[in-house]
């Protein structure tokens, strides 16, 4: 299968791609940063650094903490965090949209037992 993947750079040390927008979808998903990450493979250190990256790229947090109740507390999207997947994700299908020729050009080029 051959997929388009799509990285925005704000600068040399700030940018956004798949794994930030995969995280800030099973956070939402999940309720907690912990649980995202480990959704995904990673570490709540790891998930917490990728947070505290776009916090810093955006100068305002993506996600927020949720007061405890049975089970403790955990975490939520902020408005920011949701727009970001919103806007990546439609960014993403619009290149993909454009780029779907020159896909299945690509796509024709590849030996039979790889597509």
């Amino acid at each position: 299968m051959t997929t388009l993947s799509i990285r925005i750079d704000f600068g040399p040390d700030s940018r956004i791609g798949p794994g930030k927008i995969a995280l800030l979808e099973q956070i939402a998903a999940e309720g907690s940063i912990a649980a995202g990450g480990r959704a995904l493979g990673m570490s709540y250190r790891r998930a917490w650094e990728l947070i505290d990256e776009l916090n810093g790229i955006f100068g305002r947090p993506v996600v927020t903490p949720k007061s405890g109740g049975k089970k403790g507390g955990g975490a939520a999207l902020t408005p920011l965090g949701e727009a970001l997947i919103s806007r990546y994700r439609a960014i993403e299908r619009a290149a993909t949209a454009a780029a779907a020729e020159q896909m299945d050009a690509l796509r024709t080029e590849l030996p039979a037992l790889r597509r």
